[in-house]
């Protein structure tokens, strides 16, 4: 069995490194012992490389985890969380051994996967592979732009790193390739994620599916690249490390290691996802020269690690404030803009800064976005975004704020190119960094490219916006492939993602301020291609509402007629049809499902009564609005896919008309 060196070259690091190190082997593997769940391979293999991130480079204040300068750390192989809490906890974050003993318990700071808003030190929930990658080049580009507007000279406010510990899994998920290659790209500098190259997966030797040569691939994207050979060589890390933050582009760090190191079930797939045994524990222990017992042991030299950390944590902090108050001197404006957004605070007069659109004129959702993002951005210094190749149809493009380029981070638009995965997560990261509002644009159809990112950023109450366009049948020619059904009832099925679907210019205005007002939660914007008429009657709190009447009859309803985005004005046409033949008709806009069903149950039934029948309309699938609905109910929808032709034929050819909503409610009544 290999055993661990006795010391390392040179005089960098002594033999409390080499301690400190065994000691989060070993409280890793206690912590997936008491467990008897969890990962012990990872942290056996990856420890020393952690740690050489952690006592020689990462600057951070262990008791100010949000302090704005801190370096970012993400460890996107998040299965390996086990580590994470070893090294949370020896470098004197809030997260005592009793957390580590309750790893992977109800209730506990210390789940089977990193999350975000659980654990003091976790930026970003991750597991999910590949994600955390693509979040640390949000965290990067998020960096690089604050640096650009806040920094002076003299006055360096935003002056952190951000690095990543990544496993073979990663580097296999697409999301991984897209997002190495727009950071490789845009040059990003400060950016640094090391690669746990230990060549073992769950089915075995990584030889079955992945026999990339990485350091190439990297390169070829743009990045700087290392190689270290022995991933116990903390001199070889540090230095390899060090080279790499002195780049100005990202870098990949190669790290061969063995997985489950000094175990048994070092190099192979048993070390990877299952606790050892405990006479493997005790096995692996005496390998490593700890102590066998007690479990969750850490000598008192390297419990000093955290007394230590603490200090030079407060030190750093305490020398940045001194950095924040000269910026206070040479630019009170800056300051001010800095604070605010540090704060997280909006213009308490933004509604009235974005204006109103005219009843009765004809405009698409997209364009009336367009329009509205044009005044949000003026009054909120803090929108940073772009789309996927299609500011042109998202109307996504801020003009007149530039754009960031190689070298240049200064401008406020992304080009993220056709990468909508990595969009997502980079919005996440950006959005999980601070001081930025990130958003990203691109047709609704393809938000299935997006959506594991998308559910994490409901999972983390990340508030990101997603500009989603030509959201339904209505974009026309285009066809079934982009053509939307089923998109809308899915995306709602996901918790704590707000989808608004505006019917008119008006809604739409009202659903960007929702979107700029949210702080715990993600908001999809649903948007039409086709022009549509801006409606009379819509209330300022219309989104807020999330479901309200847009029309009440002159006298008792007899049916309502829910509808959202386009069909929204069909209802209007059928109830018209209805009034004629004696039918009074209540037409319901519902613009965003998520905001209704937080209202209480008694204001919930008094806008839908269960008395009452209902017809939903949508130009897709309806389940997500009948699923609001009590009593008698039926659906003007679309269970099928699309067809390429105009969108006014589609609409005709699909039975989704003002005539076939007054037929299903005569059918009702």
């Amino acid at each position: 069995m290999t055993r661990l060196v006795s010391a390392t070259r040179g005089s960098a690091f002594n033999a409390l490194d080499l301690r400190a190190v065994n000691t989060l082997r070993a409280l890793a593997i206690d912590e997936v012992e008491a467990a008897n769940s969890g990962h012990p391979g990872l942290p056996l293999g990856a420890a020393p490389m952690a740690y050489v991130l952690f006592s020689r480079h990462l600057r951070f204040d262990p008791q100010n985890p949000e302090w704005p300068d801190r370096d970012r750390f993400v460890l996107s192989a998040g299965h390996g969380s086990a580590l994470l809490y070893a090294l949370l906890h020896v470098f004197g974050y809030d997260l005592p051994l009793s957390e580590l003993r309750r790893f992977r318990q109800w209730g506990s700071k210390t789940p089977g996967h990193p999350e975000r808003g659980v654990t003091p030190g976790v930026e970003v929930t991750t597991g999910p592979l590949g994600q955390g990658i693509a979040n640390a080049v949000g965290m990067a580009l998020a960096t690089q732009h604050l640096a650009a507007r806040f920094n002076r000279e003299g006055a360096a406010v935003v002056n952190h790193r951000t690095f990543a510990i990544c496993s073979d899994g990663d580097l296999m998920e697409g999301i991984s390739h897209e997002a190495a290659s727009f950071a490789g790209h845009l040059r990003l500098p400060g950016l640094v994620v090391l690669y746990d190259d230990n060549r073992i997966s769950i089915e075995g030797s990584t030889d079955l599916a992945f026999t990339d040569d990485s350091t190439k691939r990297f390169a070829a994207y743009g990045w700087h690249t290392e190689m270290v050979e022995d991933g116990n060589d903390l001199e070889a890390i540090d230095a390899a490390v060090r080279s790499a933050l002195a780049q100005d582009r990202p870098a990949f760090v190669r790290v061969r290691t063995h997985i489950g190191f000094a175990s048994p079930k070092q190099d192979t797939a048993a070390a990877h996802g299952a606790a050892l045994g405990p006479e493997a524990t005790r096995e692996t222990k005496r390998a490593l020269g700890v102590p066998e017992d007690p479990a969750f042991l850490v000598p008192g030299d390297v419990g000093e690690i955290a007394g230590k950390q603490r200090e030079a944590g407060r030190a750093l902090s305490a020398a940045w404030e001194k950095e924040v108050t000269r910026l206070a001197e040479l630019d009170p404006e800056l300051h001010a803009e800095f604070e605010a957004r540090r704060r997280g605070e909006l213009p308490q007069d933004l509604a009235a800064r974005i204006s109103t659109f005219k009843p009765g004129e004809q405009m698409a959702t997209r364009n009336a976005s367009g329009a509205v993002l044009q005044e949000l951005a003026q009054a909120l210094p803090s929108l940073f975004g772009g789309s996927a190749d299609l500011a042109p149809s998202t109307e996504t493009n801020l003009k007149g704020l530039g754009s960031v380029a190689p070298g240049d981070y200064a401008g406020r638009n992304i080009h993220f190119g056709v990468r909508e995965h990595a969009m997502a997560a980079a919005m996440n990261g950006m959005a999980a960094h601070g001081m930025v509002r990130p958003f990203g644009g691109t047709f609704l159809i393809f938000s299935d490219y997006m959506r594991p990112s998308v559910r994490l950023a409901a999972l983390m109450e990340l508030p990101v916006t997603y500009v989603y366009t030509h959201d339904s049948i209505g974009l026309g020619e285009d066809g079934p492939t982009h053509q939307p059904v089923e998109q809308i009832s899915s995306l709602e099925l996901i918790p704590n993602l707000h989808l608004v679907r505006p019917a008119d210019a008006n809604e739409t205005r009202l659903a960007w301020l929702y979107a700029a007002q949210a702080r715990s939660h993600p908001t999809a914007l649903a948007l039409s291609r086709q022009k549509l008429p801006v409606l009379s009657g819509v209330p300022e709190d219309a989104v807020r509402r999330g479901v309200y009447a847009l029309r009440e009859p002159s006298r008792q309803a007899q049916v309502g007629l829910v509808a959202s985005g386009s069909e929204v004005s069909i209802a209007l046409e059928a109830a018209d049809i209805l009034s004629q033949e004696g039918i009074a008709a209540r037409v319901l806009s519902a613009p965003c499902l998520k905001a209704f069903l937080a209202r209480p149950a008694d204001e919930r039934s008094s806008v839908l009564p269960q008395s009452l029948p209902h017809v939903a309309v949508v130009a897709g699938d309806a389940a997500a609005y009948l699923a609001l609905l009590g009593g008698r109910r039926a659906a003007v929808d679309l269970e099928h896919f699309g067809a390429s032709a105009p969108a006014e034929r589609l609409y005709q050819e699909f039975g989704i008309t003002p005539q076939a909503v007054a037929a299903a409610a005569r059918a009702l009544l």
